[in-house]
């Protein structure tokens, strides 16, 4: 069946979409489960069992293979309730019709099913006719979910470490793997080896020979080069790779995967050019693979879609990535964490969210993992470490440690939030007598950590009025910069009705072109970059950042080419964009002079 919407919601944070199935798969849109926190995912299957009076027994920490088995149950639970509220849609009267015409009215016009839909209803019907064509056509929104590939931390029992395949990630993956759902698992963060091959082990992951996967392979990327790799690494072991889900590398939300310089238009252009060759090329090891473990072989190519997200904000941008580059589907982040309907945010967090300007929201170094992080100025989890600083005692607590993947001090891994690892940094720190200005920035490097991997799961528990005694109180966010622009609660019809250019929810007129915001974000990046450099000028990283430069070139010089080929799009800003485009150069420029040579010894 031809796919309801022309947008996804991704996964936001670790429990900010943590319900959103729930919310929105009812009426045909997919939206994606964080699968990091498995103690938050246990917490809101109690929560949901007692709502909808369902029998609950806890999975506690003493059982074994307890963060799969967690995972599992939260997954059949989410999906039997949702199909619970798609079946009570479907099942209307007369009298009780407002989300099944919900439902259609955020079709988008050009839908094929709401032309249908509509002309049903002038022909004229009878309720049971009606009843039977809505329950043949009308379908749910994926319950996809996320898995980070790097956070797949050792785990111990008795100070003894367990196999590999009790690693968080591989836990994550056993427990999605056997739920009943029949839908997505998207890798995020790179490519993890031993996750992947990992991966073999399960019968849902494989096509059948009219080419059904019950669970498909989604890989979250920045770059084409990438997606290769990892597409074929997977295909080598039989597992086709069904959708490429690219992701702007600084213009999104939470994590940023940084490209060295290469812009998401050229990015795009090059998956739009080497699909075909992509499908060809991995499609034939996979076939390979499946003959050599003597599974059956699709009786026709596997599909491949092509996804974009990050940094979209208008209607205009949207059908542009639809039509220019011929993407399946686009994703719709940020914006949607002011949707109730949608996701969930506790209320001082969301009117922090509300009242966010473009000087609030900042790509920040807080995340633990050492990837830029975005984030939102003065959100509580940071609030609480600042406090822990003036108090000498800087770090979290860790209470989790989800992410203590740092060996540097113990074999079994510390949290670069922690107030364990930041005791010993500091410590390390203060033998080495720098001068003033870098012992301060060093320092500073050590305490901006934060404790996200609770700060990002705490915001779902204030929402619901659960219980924080493990976690505080204190809420990371990560909204991307395009939240600056959206200044209002939205219902979910509202946001809907914005991304299909039915309405505008943005107020603003001053917001910069998707591709224009991307391109500043990577000049504050390489600027960035070169006051790392000049504190410890080094001959390699002179001649990256050079090279890093001239990528960005690059691609303004594609985006100058493209307005020039008078495309339909964006014409309304055209002077503006070719104006910044030019400015892009001079900046770039005016920053590469700043670099200190390097010492020759």
């Amino acid at each position: 069946m031809t796919k309801l919407h022309s947008f996804h919601i991704p996964v936001m944070g670790i429990g900010f979409t943590i319900d959103s199935p729930l919310k929105v798969s009812q009426y045909g849109i997919d939206s994606v489960i964080s699968l990091v926190d498995d103690i938050l995912v246990e917490k809101l299957r109690k929560m949901y069992c007692d709502k909808f009076e369902k029998p609950y027994s806890e999975i506690t920490d003493k059982v074994e293979d307890f963060r799969a088995k967690r995972i599992t149950s939260y997954l059949n639970l989410i999906q039997e309730l949702a199909e619970k509220k798609f079946e009570d849609l479907k099942n209307f009267t007369f009298q009780s019709t407002s989300e099944v015409k919900k439902y259609f009215a955020m079709l988008p016009e050009t839908s094929h099913l709401k032309q249908e839909f509509k002309k049903f209803i002038q022909d004229g019907f009878t309720l049971d006719d009606l009843k039977l064509w809505i329950d043949e056509n009308l379908k749910m929104g994926r319950i996809d979910v996320n898995i980070m590939t790097k956070v797949d931390k050792d785990n111990y029992f008795k100070k003894e470490k367990l196999a590999t395949e009790f690693n968080d990630a591989h836990a994550a993956l056993r427990g999605y793997a056997h739920s009943n759902l029949s839908s997505s698992v998207i890798l995020s963060a790179g490519m993890n080896p031993r996750l992947y091959s990992y991966m073999e082990q399960f019968e849902d992951f494989y096509p059948d020979e009219n080419g059904y996967i019950k669970k498909k392979i989604v890989l979250k990327v920045s770059d084409y080069r990438s997606a290769l790799i990892q597409g074929k690494f997977l295909a080598k072991k039989g597992l086709w790779v069904s959708e490429y889900r690219i992701e702007s590398g600084l213009n999104c939300g939470g994590h940023a995967f940084a490209t060295d310089g290469f812009l998401m238009g050229p990015i795009l252009e090059e998956f739009k050019e080497q699909k075909e060759n992509l499908i060809r090329d991995v499609y034939q090891l996979v076939t390979a693979a499946l003959t050599a473990k003597n599974k059956k072989i699709p009786t026709t190519v596997l599909p491949l879609k092509l996804t974009a997200q990050g940094g979209v904000g208008t209607s205009e941008e949207h059908e542009f990535l639809l039509h220019h580059y011929g993407m399946d589907a686009v994703g719709w982040g940020t914006p949607f964490l002011l949707v109730p309907e949608a996701t969930t945010v506790d209320q001082k967090t969301l009117n922090s969210l509300v009242a966010a300007k473009e000087e609030d929201l900042y790509l920040s170094a807080i995340s633990p993992l050492g990837i830029p992080f975005h984030s939102l100025k003065g959100n509580t989890k940071d609030e609480e470490k600042a406090k822990n600083i003036a108090k000498g005692r800087p770090g979290s607590a860790c209470p989790k440690k989800f992410v203590a993947l740092n060996k540097e001090f113990l074999e079994s891994g510390i949290c670069t939030a922690s107030r364990q690892y930041q005791h010993l940094k500091i410590k390390e720190l203060e033998d080495q007598n720098y001068p003033t200005i870098k012992h301060d920035y060093l320092l500073n490097k050590i305490t901006e950590k934060s404790c996200t991997c609770v700060g990002l799961g705490t915001s779902a528990l204030l929402a619901y009025g659960l219980d924080t005694k493990t976690e505080g109180k204190g809420v990371s966010i990560c909204p991307g910069p395009n939240m600056a622009y959206f200044n209002k609660i939205l219902s979910l019809s509202e946001m809907v009705s914005h991304i299909y250019g039915k309405t505008n929810a943005m107020k603003r007129t001053d917001r910069p072109n998707m591709f224009i915001k991307e391109l500043q974000m990577y000049l504050d990046y390489i600027s960035e970059l070169i006051v790392a450099h000049n504190m410890t000028p080094t001959d390699k990283e002179s001649k990256y950042i050079q090279k890093f430069a001239a990528n960005l070139k690059e691609g303004i010089a594609y985006y100058q080419n493209l307005m020039a080929q008078g495309t339909a799009y964006f014409q309304s800003g055209k002077t503006i964009i070719l104006d910044q485009l030019i400015e892009g150069i001079v900046s770039i420029d005016r920053e590469l002079a700043t670099i200190e040579p390097v010492e020759v010894a």
